[in-house]
């Protein structure tokens, strides 16, 4: 194994940390909050790898030592084996650690929720996935915020939008969990509908893209946008129906379309609009650089309906199944109350090994 504390693997990271730690340590950067935030979370990522780091520095040290002893007492020579496994194993951890990683792993994210084939089904679904990513988001203290919902007759989502944020900064942040989320998403169980007791197959679909800590990270002009106000539908408190607070903002260029109701003001909700528009284009402006990127993001959302999708829940046998990677687990009640940890290590493991054979 190469010296992975070699200049060229290490050296640049460990100044960096120093940089950084230097500068949360400066009072000034408490008057830049958005600077704060950029610094404390890239301070975050790095973390784990110095850890890693210092203790695999002293578990060289100790079997440095250890194997100078054993000249003397064979004592020490028992101690040996222990150390050099353990350096194995540490040296593997921060291999790992400094392996190429998806840049937005630590961003937090939009996620979207749609209704496809299958009427006021399909609407009750997708409605079932927000929630089970809504309650896989408390289980992690995650901070969500329902920006939109068109909801149907039956209480189901025709389609709604989420920001799931971490409340402290981290390496693997919400992106790096739920980033292999987005795509269609099939459900097979007898509908609350259906009087005849008949198993029926229909359809939601996921979307699901970093948002970025500040909407100046990317460039939008103001004359590319057509700006509606309308009255807000949902919930919200005195007023929030008879005043036009819900802003709907259409990125002409692209036909790009962002709405958000949730907030009591058409200023506070035109920003967040802005925020998610900012998301959106982000992740175009990437699926465009990068082909790769865009043949992934495609894969998200076609057309939502039953035969292209990512994953399948299956009611009558309690089974979840993700098509990508041939999962299969029979706790779909554990799974859709946020259980979702066994099947995204799953995925996060593939995209893992697929990332390392290609390097």
């Amino acid at each position: 194994m190469a010296d992975i504390t070699a200049p060229s693997a290490i050296d640049d990271i460990l100044a960096e940390h120093s940089g950084l730690e230097m500068q949360l340590s400066d009072p000034a950067l408490h008057n830049n909050p958005g600077e704060a935030r950029r610094v404390g979370k890239r301070f975050a990522e790095l973390a784990p790898i110095m850890s890693t780091y210092t203790k695999l520095q002293a578990a060289r040290d100790d079997l440095a030592a250890a194997r100078e002893l054993a000249a003397d007492d064979a004592s020490f020579a028992a101690e040996v084996p222990g150390l050099e496994q353990q350096v194995t194993e540490l040296e593997q951890t921060l291999t790992d650690l400094l392996a190429p990683r998806d840049p937005h792993d630590a961003d937090d994210v939009v996620l979207e929720v749609k209704s496809g084939e299958g009427g006021e089904e399909s609407a009750l679904f997708a409605a079932d996935l927000a929630r089970m990513y809504i309650r896989y988001a408390e289980r992690h203290g995650w901070k969500v915020e329902v920006l939109d919902a068109n909801i149907s007759d039956l209480g189901g989502y025709k389609e709604a939008t989420f920001s799931i944020k971490s409340r402290e900064p981290s390496r693997d942040g919400v992106w790096s969990r739920l980033k292999f989320e987005g795509g269609v998403h099939r459900v097979q169980r007898v509908p609350v509908t259906e009087s005849q007791g008949r198993i029926h197959t229909s359809a939601a679909g996921v979307l699901i893209y970093p948002e970025p800590d500040e909407v100046e990270q990317v460039q939008i002009d103001e004359s590319d946008l057509r700006v509606d106000v309308y009255r807000s539908s949902g919930k919200g408190g005195q007023g929030v129906n008879t005043t036009d607070s819900a802003v709907r903002i259409t990125h002409l260029p692209t036909g790009i379309v962002v709405t958000c109701q949730n907030e009591r003001s058409q200023l506070q909700n035109k920003i967040r609009a802005m925020q998610v528009l900012a998301a959106r284009l982000q992740a175009l402006a990437e699926e465009q650089a990068d082909a790769e990127a865009a043949a992934g993001r495609a894969s998200q959302i076609r057309t939502v309906d039953r035969s292209e999708r990512i994953r399948t829940y299956n009611f009558p046998e309690n089974r979840i199944t993700d098509h990508r990677i041939g999962f299969k687990a029979h706790n779909l009640d554990s799974v859709l109350d946020g259980d979702l940890d066994a099947l995204l290590d799953a995925l996060g493991e593939a995209d893992r090994a697929a990332r390392l054979a290609v390097e």
